[in-house]
């Protein structure tokens, strides 16, 4: 059942709508409904309906949503998908328009992390080929290419880095690849340049949804106009209030310009919450109060009361992270739930430390969010290339990927002509690696050297016709040299074997996954589409995770640490005038609780040896002192909670010597 906010926003089909979605309000369900709508109601084509999500995740969700309400076949004619897989699909079509061959290759930051570490003087920092690579993101998000990017530049440090972009474009362009932001730049020059591209691409989507519109950086925002066109047949569905990806490019002022570029917007609020209790959605309207608002809103909601917020003062991290853990442990053997019903949220990826070791300690099972995923780990990606080169000759960025593993000697310069020579006669880099046409112009011994890798995937490719899955891939780490490649790694003997495990593990994964009878390129390729948050499975364990990562999760019980002024609001954030992102973040934790809600802070840590004095949040002022029960308010109580916290680790330390 809808509410009238909701079925309004549903129902609106007449102009562009902004639908300014409130934590908890049920955003995902409007967005459903709306497609269930103009297909069941409007009468409008599945096929013609896209919707845009920013995570392969909440897309494969929605889909499944949409499955439940709309018959099969027109829940799969739906297009459901991410901002760059919808460029993608465009770039697929329409390739040879961007020169661009059928088989181009999409590079993934470690491929493109080093071909600019090749752009850059030998011996460059990790910082400054990092610094490099966002330079040229930033300038792909703006929607301009490397001749704009020269125009626009004004001081030395930004005509080097328009330089180094232009180099970076050819060695892509020679590679028959793009880069994961060339996605949504090459789609958005083509609709802007071509007048006639442009309205066939608005008739085959003729109505966009946009989930977490706030998100969208400036080329994100461009591609909708251009694909919406004048009329701005879209839905948009955000939060001002949980924008908290400015750093990574996220404007939150298209929020403001989709109003100047559409008069007739209309602008619908979503203020229910079905998830918190009362008193966390006092704390979070007090919150966020203290941020200016184009449109104010205000959540409200039918649950109970609920707890009070807890406030923890703790004497440092340790401690913090001590009382957090007996907390947890308690709260699970009292109210009965799993483990996986609450997280512990933080700022930065260093703060897990002190938990892990704690929840250790209290054998609390939990899961690290956003930890190096197995199938990230670069042993494991360098022979799942192999794999896929096998299966899939004209995979460019798998043969970039694994030509020079083990070392043969074969520079970025020596790929860059053999993809020219490659791009000329219209072949892939395998195919042109064979042809002693391609390789003519090149030393002879790294002519030789790409004359004996392709005959090394031509031997493979024949075992890739008998062999099963498993046994394939031991004789591609044997035959390709590449098990003796990791041995050779630096690195000590415990990073050699965890190396070694991986690539084992690797093989297990294989001989779990072969049952059906699918061969091992087939099997590599379906890894590689997951994305690393849809690989985790946290199971039944606390999870984890920075407040980043927490957006669009919800808990029964959450706790906050950190809560210093030098961290949550982060000192570097406070620096470059971010308070007020800082606090949607901190908004963003607050909303995650549905009814218990935690709050920490230290008052020292342990800097490079030096005791440093730390201050309270100054958002734990913000919070609306009545909600709030700080330590030392009811002494009685939390003599009671120690008591029960006692009770608990005595229950535990009995079950652990009786087994």
């Amino acid at each position: 059942m809808l509410n009238p906010q909701q079925r309004e926003a549903v129902e609106y089909c007449d102009g562009p709508l902004l639908v300014l979605a409130g934590a908890g309000s049920g955003k995902t369900r409007v967005i459903v409904e709306k497609i269930a709508h103009l297909v069941q109601r409007r009468g409008l084509a599945a096929e013609r309906i896209g919707a845009i999500t920013f995570t392969n995740k909440a897309a494969r969700e929605m889909r499944e949503r949409l499955t439940r309400r709309l018959p099969q076949t027109e829940a799969e004619a739906l297009r459901v998908s991410t901002f760059h897989a919808l460029g993608l699909h465009l770039l697929q079509i329409e390739h040879a328009r961007v020169g661009l061959r059928r088989s181009f290759s999409v590079l993934d930051t470690d491929d493109t992390v080093a071909l600019l570490k090749d752009l850059l003087p030998k011996g460059a920092r990790n910082e400054d080929i990092h610094a490099l690579r966002g330079a040229i993101s930033h300038a792909k998000n703006a929607g301009l290419d490397a001749a704009a990017a020269a125009a626009a530049a004004r001081s030395a440090r930004e005509h080097e880095i328009a330089a180094r972009y232009a180099s970076y474009q050819q060695r892509l362009r020679a590679w028959n690849a793009v880069d994961f932001d060339d996605l949504i730049r090459l789609p958005l020059g083509l609709l802007e340049a071509d007048a006639e591209l442009a309205p066939v691409w608005r008739e085959r989507l003729r109505y966009l949804l946009v989930d977490e519109y706030q998100d969208t950086n400036e080329a994100q925002y461009r591609l909708l106009k251009a694909l919406s066109g004048p009329r701005g047949a879209f839905t948009c569905v955000g939060d001002d209030d949980q924008s908290i990806y400015a750093w990574r490019g996220a404007r939150p002022e298209n929020l403001s310009e989709i109003a100047r570029d559409y008069p007739l917007l209309r602008v619908l609020k979503l203020e229910q919450n079905y998830r918190c209790s009362t008193r966390i959605l006092r704390c979070a309207n007090a919150l966020i109060a203290h941020n200016p608002h184009a449109h104010p809103k205000k959540l409200w909601g039918a649950a109970a009361e609920g707890a009070p917020v807890r406030v923890l003062r703790c004497r440092d991290t340790e401690h913090e992270a001590a009382r957090i853990a007996a907390l947890l442990d308690q709260a699970h053997n009292t109210d009965a739930t799993g483990w996986g019903d609450y997280a512990v949220l933080y700022r930065g990826n260093h703060q897990a430390r002190a938990l892990e070791k704690a929840l250790r300690l209290a054998r609390v099972p939990y899961h690290l969010s956003g930890a190096l995923s197995f199938l990230d780990r670069a042993e494991v990606k360098d022979t799942l290339a192999y794999l896929r080169l096998l299966v899939n000759a004209e995979d460019d960025a798998a043969f970039l990927r694994i030509v020079n593993l083990p070392r043969r000697d074969l520079g970025a310069t020596t790929l860059e002509k053999l993809g020219l020579a490659a791009q000329a006669r219209h072949v892939s880099l395998l195919a042109a690696a064979r042809d002693m046409r391609c390789t003519a112009a090149l030393a002879r011994r790294q002519a030789q050297a790409l004359h004996d890798f392709a005959a090394l995937i031509a031997r493979l490719q024949r075992l890739a016709e008998t062999l099963p899955a498993s046994a394939l891939l031991d004789a591609v780490l044997e035959h390709s040299g590449y098990r003796a490649h990791l041995a050779a790694l630096p690195g000590d003997t415990e990073a050699r074997a965890r190396r070694e495990a991986n690539v084992r593990e690797l093989g297990e994964w294989f001989r779990a996954m072969q049952r059906g009878g699918a061969r091992a390129g087939d099997l590599a390729q379906q890894l590689l589409l997951l994305g690393t948050a849809e690989r985790e499975d946290p199971g039944n364990a606390v999870r984890l995770m920075t407040l980043h990562a927490a957006k669009g999760l919800e808990f029964r019980g959450v706790c906050i640490v950190g809560c210093d002024d030098a961290t949550l609001p982060h000192e570097g954030a406070l620096d470059e005038g971010r308070l007020e992102e800082e606090r949607r973040l901190f908004y963003v934790g607050i909303t995650r609780a549905r009814q218990w809600l935690v709050i920490a802070h230290s008052e020292r840590v342990r800097r490079h040896g030096e005791i440093i004095a730390l201050r309270p949040s100054r958002f734990i002022d913000e919070l609306p002192g009545a909600d709030l029960q700080r330590d030392g308010d009811d002494p009685a109580a939390e003599a009671e909670a120690r008591r029960d916290t006692a009770l608990t680790h005595l229950a535990r330390l009995k079950a652990l010597l009786e087994s």
